[in-house]
């Protein structure tokens, strides 16, 4: 096959809101990619109202189903975000940081119950802290996964499973990009270097329309089924548990923090090597 290379680049301003495409990334202080997951929505506490942290708990598709009515879109040059209910005529527009208390009244009437938003530069706030890289899946894989299921296509099958980085490249080519636990896959995307760490552990949000927040009838049933009987022999087993996984979680050295990503760079896959910064 032809060399895979960067498809498109995908990252989430405000972690569990919707996503924006963007043309080039940097990767920032601890691997993410600036702007991704840059904000959180966080339950209101004592050290949220005094600056000290981020205090309450995530609010997100996993345990607060409103997120899902919460339409936002972006102006990334001017850091502003528009807001409105999914279904609703009106929308307002706040910059992220001088109008943030603005945006914060306005999310806590909409959820209904007081929150914050809190920002971190150094990475954002991810998924997974022991693999902090953007994630990865291939245009294959979201075209596969979506044929699974009747009515949705891969552009809303990405918007499920929320990836950073989509690769030009066959379904589950991205299962090449992990080894048994221990190990990591180094790979070049342009002149930034990435380690694969594991395929993606996923969550109840996939199994919901994005839109709507109803859950697909037999989503995950049907997932666990199709992924044992697709996963490719080059794929490690021996994070399969359960089959419920996919796309795969990155470690980016400190060496590319900094480096910049752009659509239509080239893929370069180097030999396993053991783990240098295993988890705990």
């Amino acid at each position: 096959m032809a060399q895979p290379q960067l498809e498109a680049i995908r990252v989430h301003p405000i972690k569990s809101v919707d996503g924006v495409s963007v043309t080039e990334a940097e990767i920032v202080e601890n691997g993410g990619l600036s702007w991704d997951r840059r904000y959180a929505i966080v339950e209101q506490s004592p050290e949220t109202t005094t600056g000290t942290g981020p205090g309450g708990r995530y609010v997100n598709g996993k345990r607060e189903r409103r997120v899902h009515d919460l339409e936002a879109t972006y102006d990334l040059d001017r850091e502003t975000v528009t807001v409105g209910e999914r279904d609703g005529d009106t929308r307002h527009t706040y910059h992220l940081e001088l109008d943030r208390d603005g945006l914060t009244s306005w999310l806590s009437d909409f959820f209904g119950y007081p929150v914050d938003l809190v920002r971190d530069d150094e990475g954002g706030f991810p998924d997974d802290t022991d693999a902090s890289g953007p994630t990865v899946i291939s245009t294959g894989t979201l075209e596969d996964v979506a044929s699974w299921y009747d009515g949705i296509d891969a552009g809303e099958m990405c918007r499920r499973l929320r990836p950073n980085l989509v690769l030009d490249a066959p379904a589950f080519w991205e299962d090449h990009l992990y080894e048994a636990p221990g190990r990591v896959i180094p790979f070049e995307i342009g002149s930034a270097m990435l380690y694969g760490v594991n395929p993606c552990q996923r969550c109840v949000v996939p199994t919901r329309d994005p839109d709507t927040g109803e859950p697909t009838n037999g989503f995950r049933e049907t997932f666990v089924e199709r992924r044992a009987a697709t996963l490719p022999e080059w794929a490690s087993k021996d994070w399969f548990d359960h089959y419920f996984r996919l796309m795969v979680n990155t470690r980016v050295p400190d060496a590319s923090w900094g480096a910049t990503l752009a659509v239509g760079d080239p893929v370069t896959v180097g030999e396993s090597t053991i783990d240098p910064e295993p988890a705990d």
